[in-house]
């Protein structure tokens, strides 16, 4: 991209216990050519850390801080680009980042072309839940075991919407339930035999953003 205007911004957001390293390599795999990736790290590791060996304590406590780090990131990239479309890729808490960021800022829903939520448990992680029913209301813990449809599904219905689950075993990706990542209006995908961190990196996943992308599709 240097020296040249691009012609999409593409946003792709890591998730709770890794760097930005595998998400910025995905979306460089499904970006259309002339694209702007935007990858924000939401750790405070120092610069001399590899990017591939990166991942973030920060994500493990409190969840403001993080949805006022994308959003700052969108909003400083809308102003460098201001007539540029957007497309979105997140995994895991990364999605449910991106949720409240959108939830918090319509005024940016115009810009979005679509919206890729890969294993994110936007309808709250059970593992969260159980947590919190313990009285374990902690750290990411009271975050993450929050349900967030209604917030997704008013998103979903004006942006086209890819939900991209990973199953394992018994309904779960390992990490997360296939069920607390539906929500309305959204296209849903699940594929068998991925799980949670390979969402970030399996062909399978590659070629369905890419199918999606081919075809655009209004929201359901």
């Amino acid at each position: 991209m240097e020296g040249q205007h691009p012609k999409l911004i593409v946003f792709s957001q890591h998730g709770m216990s890794d760097g930005n390293y595998a998400m910025e390599t995905l979306a460089k795999k499904v970006a259309p050519q002339a694209s702007q990736i935007i990858a924000p790290y939401l750790g405070s590791l120092p610069s001399f850390v590899p990017d591939r060996f990166r991942f973030s304590i920060e994500t493990h406590f409190a969840i403001a801080p993080l949805i006022q780090k994308v959003a700052k990131s969108a909003e400083q990239t809308f102003q460098a680009y201001p007539d540029i479309p957007a497309r979105i890729i997140a995994t895991s808490l990364g999605g449910v980042i991106w949720v409240e960021v959108l939830s918090r800022h319509p005024e940016w829903l115009p810009r979005i072309e679509s919206l890729v939520l890969l294993g994110s448990p936007i309808g709250g992680a059970d593992v969260a839940k159980i947590m919190s029913a313990w009285g374990f209301r902690i750290g990411m813990a009271k975050h993450l075991s929050e349900d967030r449809r209604y917030l997704a599904e008013k998103i979903a219905a004006v942006i086209p919407t890819l939900v991209v689950a990973g199953h394992i075993i018994g309904g779960w990706d390992l990490m997360v339930t296939v069920e607390s990542t539906k929500i309305k209006h959204a296209h849903f995908i699940c594929l068998n035999g991925v799980n949670h961190s390979d969402l970030r990196t399996h062909p399978r996943v590659i070629q369905a953003i890419q199918e999606f992308w081919a075809k655009p599709q209004n929201p359901l």
